[in-house]
C-alpha cells in the first residue's frame, strides 16, 4: 500500500513504532500529524487499547498521515520503511527487538532505536543490515527540539540522510554523527 500524497521524508513513508507506552504513543501521534503512515505495536494489549482511545478522543483532524494498530511486531514491520522501538534502554531488550525486527521486516527497512547508553555499532553488528541501523539521542517522545542521529562506520550515507530528513520533517533539529561509544560486544573485537 502507498501513502496518498508526497512521501514526507527521503523515501520514508511507513513507520512502525514498537512500544505504545507514553513516549511511543506521543511519538506515533507526531509522526501521523507530520504525514507519515504509522503502525503502532505493543506486547501489552492494554497499551494498545489506551492508544486507540487517546487517538479516538482527539478533536480535529490528526493530520495528513494515518494511524493503525498491530498486535504483533511482524504485522507492524511488514511494510515499514523505518522501524523505531520504544523498549527499555538496556542491552538485552534492544538486542532482542533488533533481532526480531531484522528477521521480520523487509530488507529495505531501517532500524532505529533511542538510546542514551548503548553503542549502535554493537546493536548493528547483531543484524543482517548493519548499514541500515541507527541510534538516536534526545527525547523522541517528548518536546525536545534537538536530536543526535548516531550511526556505525558501516552505515549507508543515504540511510543516514533519510533518517535525518525524517526527524527534520517532525520539526527537530538533527545532528548526524559517527557512533561515539566504544563497542563492547565480542563480535566487534578487533584482532580477537
Amino acid at each position: 500500500m502507498q501513502v496518498a500524497g508526497p512521501v514526507p521524508a527521503a523515501g520514508i513513508a511507513r513507520v512502525a513504532i514498537i512500544g505504545a507506552g507514553q513516549a511511543g504513543r506521543r511519538f506515533a501521534l507526531g509522526c501521523a500529524r507530520a504525514g507519515f503512515w504509522v503502525v503502532l505495536e505493543d506486547v501489552m494489549p492494554a497499551n494498545l487499547r489506551r492508544a486507540q482511545a487517546e487517538f479516538a478522543d482527539l478533536s480535529g483532524p490528526m493530520g495528513p498521515g494515518r494511524m493503525e494498530f498491530a498486535l504483533t511486531v511482524e504485522d507492524a514491520v511488514r511494510d515499514a520503511d523505518l522501524a523505531i522501538d520504544f523498549v527499555p534502554d538496556e542491552l538485552e531488550s534492544k538486542l532482542e527487538i533488533f533481532c526480531l525486527i531484522d528477521r521480520m521486516a523487509p530488507p529495505r527497512t531501517i532500524l532505529c532505536t533511542p538510546t542514551e547508553a548503548l553503542s549502535i555499532t554493537d546493536l548493528a553488528s547483531c543484524t543482517y543490515r548493519g548499514d541500515r541501523c541507527l541510534g538516536v539521542r534526545g527525547a523522541l517522545g517528548g518536546d525536545a527540539e534537538w536530536l543526535r542521529v548516531l550511526y556505525p562506520a558501516a552505515a549507508d550515507a543515504g540511510v543516514v540522510a533519510g533518517v535525518c530528513a525524517f526527524f527534520e520533517a517532525l520539526g527537530r533539529v538533527v545532528v548526524g554523527e559517527l557512533d561515539p561509544d566504544v563497542p563492547m560486544l565480542v563480535k566487534n573485537a578487533v584482532g580477537g
